[in-house]
């Protein structure tokens, strides 16, 4: 596959992209992110699960963070990503690297209109960015591996 070999002829510093766990099956992917900088998340890094449908890439892949976080548009108990790339805006010229990509301007800019992670959106909605940036650093420290301590963000 293209994007495999992509990905490993062009590796980029803040997306690790590989098959999971090394099987071979190409409809298992796994990524990992460097949480962006100048935000709660920096310091971490999050495992993504890209689950790839057979009929990819006229459908989009599912993705799935394994590593738990507190993020607006990531369902707290599945890691599911809600964005509107992977449902209603997807196009087959997207790519798993593009993604991605995506996912990690979610983390540094979430979309709190549409939450799903209702107490995120909460502490959003409510103009609390202390308290969501707060509890995302918690997260970020606890299952991410960031630093317990980061310059502000």
């Amino acid at each position: 596959m293209k994007e495999l070999k992509d990905a490993e002829a062009h590796p980029d510093p803040d997306i690790h992209l590989h098959l999971h766990g090394g099987s071979g099956d190409l409809f298992q992917w796994e990524a990992q992110l460097r949480g962006p900088p100048d935000t709660p998340f920096a310091g971490g890094t999050y495992t993504l699960l890209l689950q790839i449908p057979h009929e990819y890439p006229m459908l989009p892949p599912t993705a799935i963070f394994t590593t738990k976080m507190f993020h607006v548009n990531v369902e707290f108990a599945t890691g599911k990503v809600c964005l509107d790339i992977l449902k209603t805006r997807w196009s087959p010229a997207w790519t798993l690297e593009s993604v991605c990509r995506a996912v990690l301007s979610l983390m540094a800019e979430p979309e709190h209109s549409s939450p799903f992670n209702c107490d995120a959106g909460n502490l959003l909605r409510a103009g609390d960015m202390e308290g969501y940036a707060s509890m995302v650093r918690l997260y970020a420290i606890e299952y991410a591996g960031a630093p317990p301590y980061e310059d502000d963000f």
